[in-house]
């Protein structure tokens, strides 16, 4: 995909977003339920307003966070090589003990916010602070939980934060899993430094480098982010929780791409799921070396040729989920963010419906080559959701 086309995508992620009225499905109506987002629209006095809040993980464990700069020595910056060594930020979602941490965590840094509206939604009058401020569940440096869980990295849309994320990372966190969710600077509106820089995106232009090149750097920054978790002197003060034989990736549009792009050259991760990204780097004609692999995406993917060659090269437990009435960032938060922005959408399936099943699907998913515990839901059609199509081998 050309430069043009890869700015076109990531516009387009944020046009199918919800429209300025949020409907609610009915709760139970799925496989999985969560809490509803609540958010008062823009145009709400502020007197009255209060912040929004990411759906309520359904998990059996708190939520902890960390953040961790982590800073590639052995690389120079791909898109700005002036700035130096190759530099990321991680959140790192854990297993907690509850009742310990601070208040929730932040969801992004106002200047992070100011940015992304800047980009995406440069006509809207929200302050950022409306965004910056929806509540999470998470609490920052909580103790974490007893035992030794499965490892989940997670890479974003091009031009998204790390952010839009959350809801999901935050899910499988109190599902018990440990989640990295990666930030690639300069690929995205604006990542925050620990020193309170926020560096700014220098892929939006005009011109640029094409979606394989962006997939490829990003497989040596999800690499790296393995290695510095998992090696003999980890970044991560709580690194003894993750167990490294049980490693997963996942990620949505480019980020789903660079998953499995990663897993091509890194056969230390077991599992990858793509949601609803092109596949800038095609699957080998080899496969993965028989890891599992979960696409999940759009109705309209199905007439995707990247995506039915991938299907065809994958040589181990598959499975292709179609959500009906999915627009390309419904497998995120950015839904309920443009919804705060006053950005309408087409996309027909609720905000909180599709989390719900976003977050049962990739669940059971990591539920089962993770933690190797059956999973019906993944076997066929279910009744309970219809709105998900299954195709099998």
């Amino acid at each position: 995909m050309n430069r043009p086309r890869l700015l076109a995508a990531a516009a387009a992620s944020l046009a199918l977003v919800l429209g300025p009225a949020l409907t609610l499905p009915a709760v139970g109506a799925g496989s999985a339920s969560a809490a509803p987002a609540s958010f008062v629209p823009a145009s709400a006095s502020a007197s009255v307003a209060v912040p929004a809040h990411l759906p309520r993980p359904t998990g059996p464990h708190a939520v902890g966070r960390s953040t961790l700069h982590l800073v590639d020595a052995d690389r120079p910056d791909p898109w700005v090589p002036s700035a130096g060594a190759r530099q990321l930020m991680v959140s790192m979602y854990y297993p907690a003990r509850p009742g310990t941490g601070g208040p929730t965590a932040p969801y992004m840094t106002t200047e992070e916010a100011r940015l992304l509206l800047e980009l995406r939604a440069p006509d809207s009058t929200v302050p950022p602070e409306t965004l910056s401020g929806v509540r999470t569940w998470a609490h920052p440096d909580a103790r974490p939980a007893h035992g030794r869980f499965p490892l989940v990295v997670l890479s974003p849309g091009f031009t998204f934060q790390r952010a839009t994320l959350t809801g999901l990372a935050e899910e499988l966190a109190a599902r018990g899993y440990v989640v990295a969710v990666v930030d690639h600077p300069y690929e995205n509106a604006g990542t925050t430094l620990p020193d309170g820089q926020t560096l700014p995106c220098a892929l939006c232009g005009e011109t640029g480098p094409d979606g394989s090149a962006v997939a490829e750097s990003r497989a040596k920054d999800l690499s790296f982010v393995v290695d510095r978790l998992t090696g003999r002197h980890p970044a991560w003060r709580y690194a003894r929780v993750i167990d490294t034989e049980r490693i997963g990736m996942g990620g949505h549009s480019i980020g789903g791409a660079s998953t499995a792009a990663t897993m091509t050259a890194d056969a230390r991760v077991r599992a990858g799921v793509n949601m609803d990204g092109t596949f800038q780097v095609p699957v080998p004609d080899t496969g993965l070396d028989g890891r599992p692999f979960l696409m999940l995406g759009q109705r309209a993917r199905t007439d995707d040729r990247d995506w039915n060659e991938a299907w065809a090269h994958l040589d181990g437990w598959k499975r292709w989920l179609s959500f009906a009435g999915a627009g390309h960032s419904s497998f995120t938060d950015v839904p309920l963010l443009a919804e705060l922005a006053g950005i309408p959408d087409p996309a027909t399936l609720p905000y909180e419906r599709s989390q719900v099943l976003t977050r049962a699907y990739v669940t059971a998913f990591f539920d089962l080559h993770l933690k190797g515990v059956p999973q019906p839901l993944l076997d066929g059609p279910s009744p309970a959701d219809p709105e998900v199509i299954v195709r099998l081998p």
